[in-house]
């Protein structure tokens, strides 16, 4: 196999390199003249291969150029398959280390894991670009009819620099910075009144990043608006409690039917329950059980109106109860879990709660891992169009632009 490859590689060299192939002939810029030919190896699927390129120079600037390196979408000397295959080992391993001997296990491709890093930081924000310069879905007969769109954030670990003057949990050293993972995905309504929605086949998208909640939202906005929001009949947001999402939700969102996640609902049951009647005890236990079933039958109300007559006069359980009951009342009218079931929807962020470990804690949470910034940045990019359904997508574009796609085999 080694010596096919080795002869393949020359053969497809002496092709490339042969003066009667039409080439695209550069044009030149404002004082630059024609300065010869240069030699460039190119790592491609077959193996190292040299090709002869004209170079253009500006005695001026000093400087020179190859124009057909990006024609060819070359990066440093690699071509757009080897970048491809490099993209899905670094997204896909668990390291970058696991990456460089998966690609030389099972392609012969020799690329070390600093190389890799290089090479993921450089085709992130290409990728990152084509993807926000697509244009909105157009409407399908099949599927869209509700789009659900959720938000949640998970730490990655950071290196102690990227955490200078961040406040940890409970006042402690800060060792993580939240990645804010989003999800898009459409689903039918169910047929009959009994079965629960199902997500439609390879649907979902995703998005990870370090940024404020302002920033992230429009990002999630502009996926939705891509994925054919436009289209859809209802727009449903599932989140959690926390303040910052629903602000998202509010901002980005303004029609969107919001739904808090059952579950965590649930969890704030539990507490207040435990609060009223006890830690552990087996009327504190009644007691949520029944809460759970009034939550669903669109009894949020009830439950707040019970706990409230029951709040205890010492000071330190009534806050801990109260603190539990201003939960409810902040978010019941996105607790009405029974019209929502009626009307077909998830209750449940079970789908960006798995992004959070999909995206980020399969990838960036391995044993010693510490991240830059940028780092988490472009990885969780690559990362994301992969686990969304459109890498191949942007690399079919890339390899076919120019003369890029002598390369794509």
């Amino acid at each position: 196999m080694a010596s096919l490859k080795h002869d393949g590689a020359r053969l497809l060299e002496q092709f490339l390199n042969d003066p009667e192939l039409p080439q695209l002939k550069p044009e030149l810029e404002p004082g630059e003249e024609r300065a010869g030919y240069r030699n460039k190896a190119v790592l491609i699927s077959l193996g190292w291969i040299t090709l002869r390129r004209p170079y253009l120079y500006s005695p001026s600037k000093g400087q020179g150029r190859c124009p057909l390196d990006n024609a060819w979408g070359f990066v440093d000397s690699y071509s757009p398959e080897i970048l491809r295959l490099s993209c899905r080992a670094a997204a896909s391993a668990g390291s970058y280390e696991a990456a460089s001997q998966d690609l030389l296990t099972y392609a012969d491709i020799p690329i070390d894991a600093r190389q890799l890093q290089r090479l993921v930081a450089d085709m992130a924000p290409v990728m990152n670009r084509w993807r926000q310069g697509q244009q909105p879905a157009l409407a399908q007969a099949t599927c869209g009819e509700v789009m659900c769109i959720g938000t949640d954030g998970t730490g990655a670990p950071m290196r102690r620099s990227y955490l200078r003057g961040r406040k940890g949990k409970k006042g402690g050293r800060a060792r993580t910075r939240e990645v804010k993972v989003g999800t898009v995905f459409t689903h039918r309504k169910p047929s009959q009144p009994d079965q629960r929605p199902e997500r439609d086949y390879r649907s979902t998208s995703y998005l990870a990043a370090i940024l404020s909640a302002d920033e992230f939202g429009v990002l999630l906005r502009n996926e939705a608006i891509r994925r054919g929001m436009g289209w859809a009949k209802t727009v449903v947001f599932l989140g959690d409690g926390a303040a910052w999402v629903w602000k998202l939700a509010r901002l980005n969102f303004p029609g969107a039917v919001c739904i808090l996640d059952y579950y965590h609902a649930c969890e704030h049951l539990n507490l207040l329950a435990a609060a009223l009647q006890g830690e552990g005890t087996a009327l504190a236990k009644r007691r949520y059980r029944l809460w759970k079933k009034w939550l669903l039958k669109d009894k949020v109300a009830e439950i707040i109106e019970q706990a409230k007559a029951e709040l205890p006069t010492k000071a330190a359980i009534r806050k801990m109860a109260t603190l539990q009951i201003n939960y409810l009342e902040r978010n019941r009218s996105r607790m009405l879990y029974q019209t929502f079931r009626k009307a077909g929807y998830f209750i449940g962020s079970g789908v960006v709660e798995a992004g959070c470990k999909v995206v980020v804690g399969q990838r960036l949470k391995q044993s010693g891992m510490l991240w830059s910034r940028s780092g988490a940045k472009h990885l969780l990019a690559v990362r994301c169009a992969l686990l969304s359904g459109w890498f191949e997508q942007f690399w079919k574009t890339y390899a076919t632009s120019g003369q890029a796609l002598a390369f794509a085999a």
